[in-house]
Order: structure tokens, then sequence, then C-alpha cells
């Protein structure tokens, strides 16, 4: 599957396939590496981190990696990236797979640049040596508001990298509450290779549905000027409990982190309910939930609402280039992507009902608006072309 021999050089993707190997998370990487290869880039794959790796088996993490390998490496290999990957435990214990650790140090070496997606990867003496060093935020809100707090440590972290892109699009704009200090902040967004969620073999099916974790832990909420800006999905569902009961339509959510009595709570209210964490441990079934859904109706974090962030999900992403069309809660996304068909934001229940009646109205039409929106501004060529365009490379 390589494609002709690279001509732009090489360029390093950190990320958090090994740590969290579960689909969603792959094929967010996946994408990455495949549009620098198709812009003829070289593109590797590393993680070098202190930290241990979540482990699906247990729920838990663990400093043995062997099984998150298992499950990634072949994938990686499947797609072309036989030697171009590694995984190296930066901690007592921790083994070195796939490229040795003297390849992975000559890589920081030769490389042009490397793009640390998620900002996941913390930054040694090592490091250093790759002569470019993109930071490619997809979660934001948190890093800005430490940096305005004064933490030295999300300071230092930032200060590492010489450019920095954020999937908050409206980052910096009048309306948007998140503070902006001392770096730039450069707007990008989920690139996605298509073809990859092709639907012509796919029957929509009857329920709108997402794949999301019910009830976020790891203590993630934020304190700003007084306020607390919460990083739940079920507070924000919460709010629109009473939708399946508004429509003809059915409603289905694939969540982590449902209790007993919140699945009664769903199921007394209309809602559908399967395990996201299941779904995802297999990249084919995982694409198949997007690709046999009716569409995707979903809401966001209340960081990224309030303060009106740009932001916009990687996976909404993978719904609309599957052709089924996505109703999300507005976050400042529409100021820079098309809605009103394939496209749906909305802040209110009046806002969801009248996407759900838009898109029943013509669906095959909306069906194809969607494919659109995600060819036109999510192709993964074009959003990494800008993207090493604006970073010089």
């Amino acid at each position: 599957m390589r494609s002709e021999r690279p001509s732009k050089g090489k360029i390093i993707v950190f990320g958090i396939l090994f740590w969290y190997p579960l689909a969603g998370v792959t094929y967010q990487f996946l994408h990455y590496l495949l549009g620098l290869r198709r812009l003829g880039y070289d593109p590797y794959y590393i993680e070098d981190s202190g930290r241990w790796v979540y482990n699906p088996q247990i729920n838990d993490l663990s400093g043995d990696a062997s099984e998150n390998i298992k499950r990634v490496a072949p994938i990686l290999e499947a797609f072309g990236f036989t030697e171009r990957w590694a995984f190296r435990g930066h901690y007592p214990g921790g083994e070195c797979y796939g490229m040795t650790e003297a390849q992975i140090l000559k890589l920081y070496r030769e490389a042009d640049a490397f793009l640390n997606v998620t900002g996941a990867q913390e930054i040694r003496e090592e490091h250093l040596a790759c002569r470019r060093r993109i930071y490619v935020e997809s979660d934001p809100v948190a890093s800005q508001v430490r940096v305005a707090q004064g933490d030295k440590t999300m300071i230092d972290d930032l200060v590492a990298h010489d450019t920095h892109f954020s999937f908050g699009e409206n980052l910096g704009a009048s309306d948007c509450g998140v503070p902006i200090a001392r770096f730039q902040w450069l707007p990008t967004r989920q690139p996605i290779v298509t073809e990859l969620w092709d639907t012509s073999n796919h029957t929509p099916g009857i329920a709108y549905n997402t794949i999301t974790t019910w009830d976020n832990k790891g203590g993630k909420d934020i304190t700003y000027e007084g306020e607390i800006y919460y990083w739940r999905k079920a507070r924000e569902f919460e709010k629109f409990i009473e939708l399946p009961h508004q429509r003809p339509v059915s409603f289905e959510i694939a969540a982590a982190g449902v209790s007993e009595n919140v699945r009664c709570v769903l199921h007394k209210h209309g809602w559908s309910q399967v395990d996201s964490m299941e779904l995802s441990q297999d990249m084919n079934r995982y694409r198949s939930y997007i690709q046999r859904s009716r569409g995707e109706f979903t809401v966001a974090k209340d960081q990224y609402t309030r303060l009106l962030s740009g932001w916009f999900s990687d996976r909404s992403a993978c719904y609309l280039a599957a052709g089924r069309p996505v109703i999300t809660q507005e976050t400042g996304f529409s100021k820079f992507l098309p809605t009103g068909r394939g496209l749906f934001a909305f802040n209110t229940m009046e806002d969801i009902l009248a996407a759900l009646d838009a898109i029943e109205s013509d669906y095959e039409g909306n069906c194809l608006a969607a494919r659109e929106i995600a060819s036109e501004y999510f192709a993964a060529e074009k959003v990494i072309g800008s993207l090493m365009e604006r970073a010089g490379l």
C-alpha cells in the first residue's frame, strides 16, 4: 500500500495510538499518517512516553504494553507502515517495540519535523534534536486557561514547540471567551481520508446515534475567573433527554461509563444504549456502526460550548465522510463550516427539531451534502496540506 517514493522529507507523528488502543483513536492517527504520505512526505508513527498505557482488557493502566502492541501494530503494517512505527515505554521496566532505540534516536536527528498530535508526547532533550516541533491540539480551552493562569508545566511544554495549532478554530475571535496569552494558535481540524468511510455497501439505519463516554472521569473540569467549565457529556445530554419523545425517529447512544440507574433513565425517555467500549475494540465494527447509522445526534462538552471555542469533533467528521447528516451542539464552529444542510448546529431543543425536520424532508439530499462537506472541509490532503504550508514545511 506504499505510494511512490516520498519527496518532502521525514515527518514524525506523535500520538496515543498504543496508549489508548481503541478504534476512534486509531482512525484519528491513521488519517494523519495516510494524509502525510499522500502529500509526498515520509511519515513515521512514534510513542515515546513515560506514561503507562491503558489496557482495555483490565480497564486500567499497565506498564506492560505487549497487548496494546498486538492490537495496533498489525493495523499500522496493513496500511504500509512496517518499519515506520515504534513504541518505547520511557519508564522503569518499559520496553521498546518496532524500531529500535537507536533507530528512534537517529530518526529524531534526521526528521524534518514532528507533529505532536493531541500534545500527548512530553518533550525531552532527545526530542529537541528534531528541527521543527509542531503542537497539534485536539482539545482546546484547558491549555489556554492554564497558560493564562501561569501554569509553568503547560507553558514549558508549549515553549518546546515552535508552532501551535488547535481544533479550536474560534480562538482569538471577539466572541470567544477562551483566554489567549503568549502563544499564537493557528486553526486546524481533523483530517479525514474520506474513502475509508465509503457507504456504497451500507444502507442507512433507523437510528440517529453517536459514540461517546457518558461520564468523563479524571478531574478535567476547569475553574476560570470564578466559573466552572465542565468536561462531562452527560451534563449536556441530560438537557435534551426528552428528545426521543419529540419526533417519530429513533435515537441511540453508544456510551461507556453508563450505570444501571442511568441506563434505566435513558430507556425511560426513549433512548437505546449500547456499550461504546465493546464497540470500539474492533475497527471494522466501529466504522460500520457509523456507516449504518441514520445520522449523528450528539452534544459537546460545556468547556467548548460556553466559551465558543470553535471545536469540532473528529468523530462527527467521520459521520460526515460516511454521508450521514450530523446534528451537533454549537461551539462556534458554524462560523467556519457550512450548516443547514448535511450539518446542523444547535443551542436549543427547537433547533434540534428543526434540523430533524429538514433532514427527514430530504434525507438523500442531506446525506449527499454531508459527504460534500467532508470532502471540501475535512479531506486529509487539504487539512494537512494547509497545516504543513502554514508551518513552513
